[in-house]
């Protein structure tokens, strides 16, 4: 199917603070964000990309929705460089891509009422007036909050976590998106929502045929919603497949790692102490060679000198691992 929304060696990197010793030499470091990324995404897919804090994934999801420009690489949306539209196909763009947020307490204005922050974007969007009361209705029956006269009025200190994800939800669905980038959209909720939220997103991808990316750092998330995952470690996609075949059978040590550090459903049961230890490098100088090896179980000398190219393994995996 061809793609919605694809990168192409995405790159982007942020202008570090300077040391007294580094203002002194002339050197300008920079932060190596996301250093290489390539993904697509088509209609009706959904992909997650996965990895510790730090490794880029959120900064990739900025760059997919023109929040922020790449140093270097490519963006198309419907086989258009982002780079390249002007002001009013830049606000036609951002139609048609939508953000749900990590923390619905502060996506929220607190001094506007909830039908003021649902119609917002229809009026930044010039929507015509006549529109917004069907396309409030409609969003909030999406997002099974029916009862509009009871929560439009109401400000967001007035509704639970829940219902404020919903509103979040909502108001990211309200133009009828085609791409929609959820970051850590359950994280903040209590257990006991998360799956009524998850298959809400699940029902709104089927219903709009929109592509969805999923930041996050959880894989049991992930394996319930995501068709394709990418892992991302210091800037890097490290391995990527189907979701259940990276779950199933990891190929990268970190992805492995990753898998093992998923909590078990009985306390009971034994478990081995993680392979990986440490921090994830400095950014702004990563390892030589493969950047996962200092903290790697099974590192050999190749992996200092060599940078392992992105490669096939089988049944739909790719890995950038020498060993794999």
């Amino acid at each position: 199917m061809a793609a919605l929304i694809e990168a192409a060696d995405l790159v982007k990197h942020f202008a570090a603070p300077r040391t007294l010793r580094e203002t002194l030499g002339g050197q300008r470091p920079v932060v190596r964000a996301v250093d290489g990324v390539s993904l697509r995404l088509a209609p009706r897919e959904t992909v997650a990309i996965v990895g510790e804090s730090g490794c880029g994934k959120t900064t990739t999801a900025r760059l997919l929705l023109k929040l922020l420009e790449p140093t270097a690489g490519t963006i198309t949306f419907r086989g258009t460089d982002l780079s390249r539209l002007d002001r009013a196909a830049t606000r036609e763009f951002r139609r048609h891509a939508q953000l749900v947020f990590q923390n619905p307490f502060d996506a929220l204005n607190p001094r506007l009422t909830i039908h003021d922050s649902l119609i917002e974007p229809l009026r930044n969007m010039r929507i015509p007036r006549a529109e917004w009361d069907g396309r409030v209705a409609l969003a909030m029956r999406r997002v099974r909050l029916p009862d509009a006269e009871r929560y439009l009025p109401r400000y967001p200190h007035e509704l639970s976590g829940g219902q404020l994800q919903r509103v979040v939800l909502a108001r990211a669905l309200i133009l009828e998106p085609a791409f929609l980038v959820a970051d850590e959209p359950v994280s903040m909720l209590d257990v006991s929502v998360r799956a009524g939220i998850l298959n809400l997103m699940r029902e709104a991808r089927d219903t709009l045929g929109l592509a969805a990316l999923y930041i996050s750092h959880d894989l049991a998330l992930v394996r319930y919603v995501c068709d394709r995952t990418l892992v991302m470690y210091l800037g890097r996609v490290v391995e990527e497949g189907p979701t259940e075949e990276v779950v199933r059978n990891p190929r990268h040590p970190y992805t492995r790692a990753l898998v093992r550090a998923v909590p078990l459903p009985r306390v009971d049961q034994p478990r081995d102490a993680l392979p990986i230890k440490g921090n994830v490098p400095d950014a702004r100088t990563p390892p030589s060679g493969c950047r996962f090896r200092d903290r790697c179980p099974v590192a050999v000398p190749r992996c200092t000198d060599e940078d392992p190219p992105f490669r096939a393994v089988g049944d739909g995996a790719l890995v950038a691992c020498h060993l794999a």
